[in-house]
């Protein structure tokens, strides 16, 4: 369910002219950090585009999370003059009408977000008049170092159950018990845009 929220069912056929990067919890937070690093490493593949962030606050306050969005993005080697800024929305509706009123010839773009927030952008987007879109989900890279460990070799009480070579039990377990709460949370969201006729 997470993964499949993360898919974009529309394909652009044309370059894209703009990315468009999500708000998420601000810098830093994990979505923040994630949406404006996949964002500028998009960018740096697409030197032609520019780059909206959409998060509401100051853009001139240095301490505001839409400043600190564009210094990410920065940092990362994206020309300031490439950055504009979508500040005024506080939610994703709010948000998509904005910068379609930045963008009135419904020029191809590309959304920036979090896996589980990609299908509701999407859709959302395009209900304001955006038809001309693809996304990019901001997924993390997994790690590939070994995570396997011998327990005995690390002490400590050893009747119990020998985890350390059991990374579905250690990780995973604990992963899904975290995407069931992000996904349960985002369809809701998605239930509460269909009721507002939003997507």
């Amino acid at each position: 369910m997470y993964y499949n929220l993360s898919i974009s069912e529309y394909k652009l056929t044309e370059k894209p002219a703009y990315i468009i990067v999500m708000s998420g919890g601000g810098i830093p937070s994990e979505s923040g950090l994630m949406r404006t690093y996949r964002a500028a490493e998009l960018a740096n593949k697409l030197p032609y585009t520019k780059i909206i962030v959409t998060m509401p606050g100051d853009t001139t306050d240095t301490n505001s999370a839409c400043y600190l969005m564009k210094k990410e993005l920065i940092i990362r080697g994206i020309s300031k003059t490439r950055i504009l800024f979508e500040n005024k929305g506080a939610n994703t509706r709010s948000q998509a009408l904005a910068v379609q009123e930045m963008l009135p010839n419904n020029p191809p773009i590309i959304i920036v977000s979090s896996p589980e927030h990609i299908y509701r952008s999407l859709k959302t987007f395009k209900k304001a008049g955006l038809t001309n879109l693809t996304g990019k989900a901001a997924f993390p890279t997994p790690v590939k170092a070994s995570f396997l460990f011998n327990d005995q070799d690390l002490g400590g009480n050893n009747t119990i159950l020998n985890i350390g070579n059991n990374t579905q039990l250690r990780y995973q377990f604990w992963s899904h018990l975290k995407f069931q709460i992000i996904v349960y949370r985002e369809y809701t969201a998605i239930f509460f845009y269909k009721l507002n006729g939003w997507i």
